[in-house]
């Protein structure tokens, strides 16, 4: 009976891992497709660090404590990631106008792992982004050592999952692609800037710390910095919370985001 039980079980984990494996195929294959989101991704580093950041780098980096280059990058790669999942969880509102969410969610396996595949392929798409953001950091003169760049590879998963988790309740509350895009720049944007990717928000306080807090964006950058600047002795100017606090702020966001996400995307389809 036992054994019964247990090849129940090992059978309904397989039959999950295959979904997760099948939606993040077909997520990669679209990407791949998709000559304009591949040019997007490389495009929007070079317009937000090469312009944005290197006026900022020439202009207003007196007296920081810490090479901005290095912490511009870092916040770069980050934003990156953050913002093409997030980008790139679109699809589901593609999915709904050719009925797809639908014949996937009436299949006998968790709602999870079809969301998760989702957020997984659409991770891809963000970490092959990182290409073009290290490629205009190289024009600016801007390195990472080789550890530091497998420690940020390390890291981009947790960090595409955030991302993704918080454009689920997105998706589930807005049926329209055009609203949806426009509601993704209004919510990933103001966490580029508010978050510390490219300016430091060490001394921010009153209503824009309160938003701070409330960004996954900003645990997100704060444990990938910790990672990269620990040993050095610029980590306490460039690092605000311990990367224990960082972690289990990512977790807590990522599960309420999923879990609530998910929900509103199921019910939005039934209802449809």
């Amino acid at each position: 009976m036992s054994e019964l039980v247990l090849q129940r079980k090992n059978s309904r984990l397989f039959r999950e891992l295959n979904t997760i494996v099948t939606v993040t195929a077909r997520e990669i294959t679209i990407f791949f497709k998709s000559p304009g989101a591949i040019i997007m991704s490389l495009a929007m580093p070079l317009t937000m660090m090469g312009m944005i950041g290197g006026n900022l780098m020439q202009n207003m980096t007196g007296g920081l404590g810490f090479g901005f280059g290095q912490f511009m990058l870092v916040g770069m790669l980050v934003a990156m990631l953050f913002i093409v999942t997030t980008m790139g969880m679109t699809s589901l509102v593609d999915d709904r106008e050719i009925n797809f969410n639908q014949e996937m969610l009436v299949s006998p396996v968790s709602r999870y792992s079809l969301v998760v595949g989702k957020i997984v392929g659409a991770g891809f798409a963000a970490i092959m982004s990182m290409t073009g953001t290290l490629i205009v950091g190289l024009i600016m003169g801007i390195t990472l050592p080789i550890g530091k760049l497998l420690l940020i590879l390390a890291l981009s998963p947790l960090m595409c999952l955030s991302g993704g988790a918080l454009a689920m309740i997105i998706i589930g509350l807005i049926k329209n692609k055009r609203s949806a895009n426009f509601a993704f720049m209004l919510v990933t944007m103001p966490q580029m800037f508010l978050s510390g990717a490219i300016i430091p928000i060490n001394n921010t306080g009153g209503a824009l710390l309160a938003l701070n807090r409330l960004m996954p964006m900003t645990y997100c950058l704060d444990l990938m910095r910790a990672a990269v600047y620990a040993g050095s002795p610029e980590y306490d100017s460039v690092v605000m919370f311990n990367p224990a606090v960082n972690f289990a702020a990512i977790t807590a966001l990522t599960v309420v985001c999923l879990v609530i996400g998910t929900y509103f995307f199921v019910r939005s389809e039934k209802d449809k």
